[in-house]
């Protein structure tokens, strides 16, 4: 019995190592990461790999729950502001920020088809407290009253849009094309903040619009 606690502890850190390994390079290139791809970063066999996590999607499924937990602490972190629209602003702000540095989690809350389930499991979860920092910016009346929950998702893909196209061109574009879409729903117009950065260049442009997609 003495003799299968190595083995144990030997498992367990190989599984560790696998979800290390697999966090960054889903972070890195997203979901189109295999088995084979997870063992030479984890430096493990391939069986391991598959005895650890045999179906993918499994594996999968524990990296989104920890990428969840991340937007959930930005959702609480934003009730926190007190003032209602710079807390809605940071909630937005930061989520995408989120997805700048993680391709994975932007394949995951996009629900490519693979995992429109998880896109939804993340919503519910999600979906209530974005809708208080909606109804406190509402109360308040910093937001327009004409924007409701659903138009956050539309800022996510447009926004987000910029940030895939941008990335190697100008990793802080997005910020620029945010502050646009937000002051558009910003109650007061009188109020609004200089916007970060500069206008894009023609060249710079022509190479957002051209980059692959």
């Amino acid at each position: 019995m003495d003799g299968s606690k190595p083995l144990r502890r030997d498992a367990e850190r190989n599984r560790l190592r696998i979800l290390a390994a697999a966090n960054a390079l889903v972070a890195e290139v997203g979901l189109d990461v295999t088995h084979n791809d997870i063992a030479r970063a984890a430096e493990v066999g391939v069986g391991t790999v598959y005895r650890r996590f045999p179906d993918r999607q499994e594996l999968i499924n524990e990296l989104f729950d920890e990428r969840v937990d991340r937007i959930i602490a930005l959702v609480d972190a934003a009730l926190e502001i007190d003032d209602p629209w710079q807390g809605l602003c940071s909630f937005v702000a930061g989520n995408l920020e989120l997805q700048a540095g993680d391709k994975g989690l932007k394949d995951l809350m996009t629900g490519d088809g693979r995992t429109t389930d998880l896109a939804r499991r993340a919503q519910a979860r999600i979906g209530p407290a974005v809708r208080e920092l909606v109804r406190r910016a509402h109360a308040s009346g910093q937001l327009r009253p004409d924007v409701g929950v659903g138009d956050f998702p539309l800022v996510q893909e447009m926004v987000g849009a910029v940030l895939e196209h941008s990335r190697r061109i100008d990793p802080t574009l997005w910020r620029r094309a945010l502050a646009l879409v937000l002051d558009g729903y910003r109650a007061d117009t009188q109020q609004r903040e200089p916007l970060p950065g500069a206008t894009p260049t023609p060249e710079q442009i022509e190479q957002v619009l051209s980059a692959p997609r």
